[in-house]
């Protein structure tokens, strides 16, 4: 038993198919996988999905990261828990971000909680090691674009003030590959607080000359805010938003 137990050690985590492709037979694969479950040594993460149990530290050998990374054949983490796994953040979540191509329905497992974001998009992800992650110019802009469904706008303002590297020419290539005028328009306005980043002027004139005509909220439950609006960014934002960035 301690044989099988080695092999699926090196996945860490894995589907019942990919057990399969390890033991070649599915009845086979099921006894094995039985046994191993009944002696603590694998524990369901959901329906065909497990993760391998340490013998020394009685709990899963894989990262909620490698978990994430494994749930679909494309998935890989985003959002607020890729700027986690940057190191940005000043706070863990329980939730974890997963985007992906193919659907999963959520879950939770081992004190977090699985989150499906459904997303067509295939650049600006790299592989660390066995974790697929966006790499930072995309999460940026994921979470800006996004930001009012995940984390929010304040952990948003946090977690730039710990950005101090970017490249501006990767940016505007994103912003091109998203067609999203909105995304670009607020980009450019509140990347501008953060002059640590060292944008140039041809990033920001570039979000200017592609932001559109139209004025807008910066996040919908502004409307119900007291808000300014920046004429040169055509954006109603936070009254104190100052205060908020300092």
């Amino acid at each position: 038993m301690l044989e099988y137990y080695e092999k699926l050690l090196q996945l860490k985590c894995f589907s019942f198919h990919d057990a399969v492709r390890i033991f070649g037979d599915r009845q086979k694969t099921g006894n094995i996988l039985y046994a191993l479950k009944k002696k603590g040594l694998l524990q369901s993460i959901r329906r065909n999905y497990y993760v391998v149990i340490s013998l020394e530290t009685k709990g899963p050998v894989a990262s909620p990261f490698e978990i994430a990374s494994a749930i679909t054949e494309d998935s890989y983490i985003s959002h607020h828990s890729a700027l986690e796994f940057y190191g940005l953040t000043n706070q863990v979540f329980s939730d974890v971000f997963v985007s992906t191509e193919h659907p999963f329905r959520e879950f939770g497992f081992d004190g977090r909680w699985y989150h499906c974001i459904e997303n067509p998009r295939k650049f600006g992800i790299v592989l660390q090691k066995t974790i697929r992650v966006t790499d930072l110019e995309r999460t940026v802009l994921d979470s800006i674009k996004d930001f009012d469904k995940i984390g929010g706008f304040e952990e948003l303002l946090r977690c730039l003030e710990m950005v101090t590297v970017i490249n501006e020419d990767t940016l505007i290539k994103y912003l091109k590959n998203y067609h999203n005028q909105f995304l670009t328009q607020k980009a450019g306005y509140l990347l501008s607080f953060f002059s640590r980043l060292k944008l140039s002027d041809t990033f920001f004139s570039y979000c200017k000359e592609n932001k559109g005509n139209s004025s807008r909220y910066l996040y919908h439950d502004l409307m119900e805010e007291k808000n300014i609006f920046v004429k040169e960014w055509n954006l109603c934002v936070p009254e104190n938003i100052l205060q908020l960035i300092n």
